[in-house]
């Protein structure tokens, strides 16, 4: 009689996969926090113009955009479809963010989801134990620490979709070259426009290091402060929130409780009234026939998880 196989395993923690996790943390997150101070001091040798301004928000809008829309909507719930070349696209500018080779963020975020402030959750802010130290605990992880040393999801559990999609894992193998792309291009157009060596400096302290410090942590606010703090509309199993104040600077991901109550929804905003930036590309690639299936849920559908003694029916409302 054969023996039934062993059930696959979630996660996988080992030595060479948290050494791994260590370089990346250095690299890609400590990094980027010498860079910015390198950009501060760099002031003496060259103001912070327009050059720089348009750098910093130009870069920051593609891999946030690339990071909210590609990573997070398209490729971790697949709210809705796209062509091989959009996808491609995405994955590239999500890349250059510097959080994580695609199919590997897509594994961290489907597990977040399934364990969400539970046992197995890698970035709750809720498992620290209670009191303000607890609580300052828990923040401190989730928002930075937790990226040190983690247990790393199994790929072919949380991912079998993507590592089958060999133009995306050509993307994802190629991570550290996009990183690099999104450090090296800005300092070649800062260069180009002010023919300066000062410029090129300049742009890749700002549109690059500068540009992923302010990323990472509207991100990383995501997993720590809106599982702590804000309003709760909707019932979910977890405790997520909404941040109203944050919804541009965070192109939409700040709508976090009613991604958790509906994750498979493209919009995180729910409403026209909420800024959701990332939701505007979605509608303006599928207005032009480059964006399908997009499965916003119903009124009814909505209703039905609304917390009670939450109208929310007001553009002021969180």
């Amino acid at each position: 009689m054969i023996e039934d196989a062993a059930p696959r395993k979630k996660t996988i923690s080992n030595p060479y996969i948290h050494r791994l996790q260590r370089r990346h943390f250095l690299l890609f997150d400590i990094l980027p926090i010498i860079g910015t101070a390198g950009a501060f001091a760099f002031l003496i040798v060259r103001p912070f113009g327009v050059t720089e301004l348009g750098l910093i928000f130009g870069m920051w809008l593609l891999t946030g955009l690339g990071i909210t829309v590609g990573y997070h909507r398209l490729f971790t719930h697949r709210t809705f479809k796209t062509t091989p070349t959009v996808a491609a696209v995405l994955a590239v500018f999500g890349s250059m963010a510097g959080q994580g080779a695609v199919v590997s963020w897509v594994a961290l975020h489907r597990r977040h989801h399934e364990c969400s402030d539970q046992d197995g959750d890698p970035h709750s802010p809720n498992l620290s134990g209670t009191g303000w130290r607890g609580r300052l605990r828990g923040l401190a992880h989730s928002h930075f620490l937790w990226m040190r040393r983690h247990e790393y999801p199994n790929v072919v559990h949380y991912a079998p979709d993507l590592i089958r999609d060999r133009g995306l894992v050509r993307v994802a193998r190629l991570y550290y070259w996009w990183v690099a792309l999104g450090l090296l291009l800005p300092a070649l157009i800062g260069g180009l426009v002010t023919l300066s060596w000062t410029g090129a400096v300049s742009g890749l302290l700002w549109g690059g290091f500068a540009r992923m410090f302010l990323l990472e942590h509207i991100v990383w606010a995501i997993n720590s402060f809106l599982h702590m703090f804000g309003t709760r509309p909707y019932d979910s199993r977890e405790n997520s929130r909404n941040g109203a104040i944050f919804a541009l600077v965070s192109l939409g991901e700040s709508w976090h409780n009613n991604h958790h109550a509906f994750p498979e929804s493209p919009s995180f905003g729910l409403d026209w009234y909420r800024l959701d930036p990332g939701y505007w590309l979605i509608k303006t690639l599928a207005a032009v026939g480059l964006a399908r299936d997009l499965k916003v849920p119903t009124a009814d559908r909505r209703e039905s998880k609304r917390n009670s003694g939450t109208p929310d029916v007001s553009p002021s409302a969180a």
